[in-house]
C-alpha cells in the first residue's frame, strides 16, 4: 500500500437503497473535506476530520468505518462516502 493520504472528500447520501430495495444511496446532501488527525479511530483505522466531519477512513479500499457529523451520529439509513471524483491530495 502507498502512503496513507493526507486528505479525502466525504459525501453524505439519505439512503441505503431506493425504493425498490436497490443499493442507491442517492445524491450527496453535503460534502466535506477532511484532514488527517494522526489518530486512529475506535474502528481502528486513520482519523479524519473537517468542516463538522470526523471520519475513520480504510486508506486501502476507501472505505468510510465510521463517521459523526457535527458530533453526533449520521442520522439512520444516511451513509458516508469517499467521493472518488474527488482527488486525494498527499
Amino acid at each position: 500500500m502507498s502512503a496513507i493520504p493526507e486528505r479525502f472528500t466525504v459525501v453524505l447520501k439519505p439512503q441505503l437503497t431506493d425504493a425498490e430495495g436497490h443499493p442507491d444511496h442517492g445524491t450527496a446532501l453535503r460534502s466535506a473535506t477532511v484532514v488527517r488527525t494522526g489518530e486512529t479511530g475506535a474502528s481502528g483505522f486513520p482519523r479524519y476530520a473537517g468542516e463538522g466531519v470526523q471520519a475513520d477512513i480504510d486508506p486501502a479500499t476507501r472505505t468510510v468505518e465510521a463517521a459523526t457529523v457535527d458530533g453526533d451520529e449520521l442520522p439512520y439509513g444516511w451513509v458516508a462516502e469517499v467521493d472518488e471524483a474527488a482527488p486525494d491530495e498527499e
